[in-house]
């Protein structure tokens, strides 16, 4: 079957490049399962969305699948990895071996996603020397040369946050194009520098939100209404 995919003109929303990963990794679920073939309204469905919303987000980077027939789950897999640049193996360094960077560099799942911790950095004199699964913890004062050296695109900030833009400013200097911040902190970054932040109270407060909502719909819809909420809720 033919699929064309064409050169994005038209600026993606951030929403619909968040869903791609999503997208992806169904798709992976699926071919371990055997699934050859899958329609755009069960992709949304397992997903929670709406197969016109699946349709809208594929055509920004091309034609897929055919109409009644459906998507080919590998062909569609390639073409999302290729569109998501995890079709070759990324370099990344991570700064900060604390509690979050020791698990992350113990996170197997990077490398099934072709990313690669490549340097690892602190400022602790009593971490620096050590392991750090395959790799050695580097003084931080070496960051610029070793990254410049390795060619390193992406770099993790696992820092605390009055370190952090002082970190973020020394990975800007060594030609970092793209950074995930841990840190809970808005950094000043320039514009060529891409920037993805992760705060991991942000994420529990939008959760507690959303389960609190649940409960106060379920309280405000009646005895029979609020059972069926809470069965589906657990």
């Amino acid at each position: 079957m033919a699929s064309m995919a064409r050169t994005i003109k038209t600026p993606v929303p951030k929403a619909v490049a968040h869903r791609l990963p999503l997208y992806l990794r169904r798709l992976e679920q699926l071919d371990a399962d055997g699934i050859q073939t899958v329609s755009s309204r069960a992709l949304a469905e397992s997903l929670s969305l709406n197969d016109a919303q699946v349709r809208k987000d594929l055509t920004y980077f091309g034609t897929f699948g055919r109409p009644g027939v459906g998507y080919p789950v590998r062909d569609l897999m390639d073409k999302l990895r290729g569109i998501l640049g995890t079709d070759r193996t990324w370099q990344v360094a991570l700064v900060g071996f604390g509690n979050l960077g020791h698990a992350l560099v113990s996170y197997r799942g990077f490398r099934r996603k072709a990313f690669q911790i490549e340097a690892v950095f602190d400022s602790d004199r009593a971490k620096i020397g050590r392991r750090a699964g395959d790799l050695v913890v580097q003084d931080v004062a070496d960051l610029i040369p070793q990254i410049r050296r390795l060619q390193i695109p992406l770099a993790i900030l696992a820092v605390p946050a009055d370190a952090a833009q002082n970190v973020a400013n020394e990975l800007v200097r060594a030609g970092i194009a793209g950074i995930l911040n841990f840190a809970p902190v808005v950094l000043d970054i320039p514009d060529h520098v891409i920037v993805n932040n992760v705060d991991l109270t942000v994420c529990l407060e939008q959760l507690s939100f959303h389960v609190s909502k649940r409960k106060r719909d379920a309280k405000a819809a009646g005895p029979e209404v609020r059972d069926t909420l809470y069965f589906r809720a657990g």
